[in-house]
């Protein structure tokens, strides 16, 4: 093999990532304006897409107008990167005073597919409160966090990581997928979700925000969760007012990762 042979795979992983950058660049985007950023022919851009598309990077977020965007894998293979300690690191502060300003228990979790993954927890200093493991997996479409994550999702995305079969937990757990996309519809409206009625544990109610990254992609969700025997529908305006707000401090940290 010749050295100019040899180049020709580094070459063409070298294009792809470039190709890969300027979506993340520019998205939405199309392979026209991709062409003329990197001064690569049409032909050599959308294989790239298509390439990355296979691999799960990429998606087709318009097409009726062929315009591409970055699926959540790039960002978690970059928070992986930094590590799961990284993400909590940088959320503690703004959980403990989550935590402080409701008195309510708080969590941090994280998409893994078609779950979520409890990955950092501050508890409620009153006698009664709601407690779950570090680690434990819940259902995306039947936590507060879940649908939160959910509403950041572009209607592809959103139908593949929910699926078809919605396990049911409680005696309330939404398991009919327009149920869930009418949830879905509302948190969009008003930027947090609440689940008053126990989908996924008994007594347990909770309001959910996501962090997502400067592309608005979801990264995350704080949840603030609430014994449902306390929990008051007309405070849940006040608390989704208060996880935004803490998201919306996570969110621009995150980015110094």
């Amino acid at each position: 093999m010749t050295q100019s042979e040899s180049n020709k795979p580094v070459a063409a992983v070298l294009s792809t990532f470039r190709v890969l950058e300027e979506v993340a660049r520019r998205q939405p985007v199309g392979v026209s304006e991709l062409a003329r950023a990197t001064g690569m022919p049409k032909s050599s851009v959308q294989r790239c897409l298509v390439t990355l598309q296979h691999a799960g990077w990429l998606r087709m977020v318009d097409a009726d107008r062929a315009r591409w965007g970055v699926t959540t894998k790039p960002l978690g293979i970059g928070l992986r990167a930094a590590g799961e300690e990284g993400l909590r690191e940088v959320a503690q502060p703004y959980l403990e005073e989550l935590r402080d300003l409701t008195t309510e228990t708080v969590h941090l979790s994280v998409c893994d597919g078609g779950s979520l993954v409890i990955i950092a927890r501050r508890d409620s200093p009153q006698a009664v409160r709601t407690f779950v493991e570090i680690g434990t997996r819940a259902p995306i479409h039947a936590t507060a966090s879940g649908i939160a994550i959910l509403a950041h999702l572009g209607e592809e995305e959103l139908d593949r990581v929910l699926g078809t079969d919605l396990d049911r937990h409680t005696a309330t757990t939404m398991v009919q997928r327009p149920e869930v996309l009418a949830e879905v519809t509302r948190t969009r409206e008003q930027g947090y979700a609440v689940n008053e009625s126990s989908w996924w544990r008994p007594d347990v109610s909770a309001v959910a925000a996501a962090v997502t990254a400067s592309s608005g992609r979801p990264v995350a969700a704080v949840a603030i969760s609430v014994p449902s025997s306390r929990f008051a529908r007309e405070n849940a305006a006040v608390y989704g007012k208060q996880a935004l707000s803490t998201t919306a401090k996570i969110s621009e940290a995150i980015q110094k990762l």
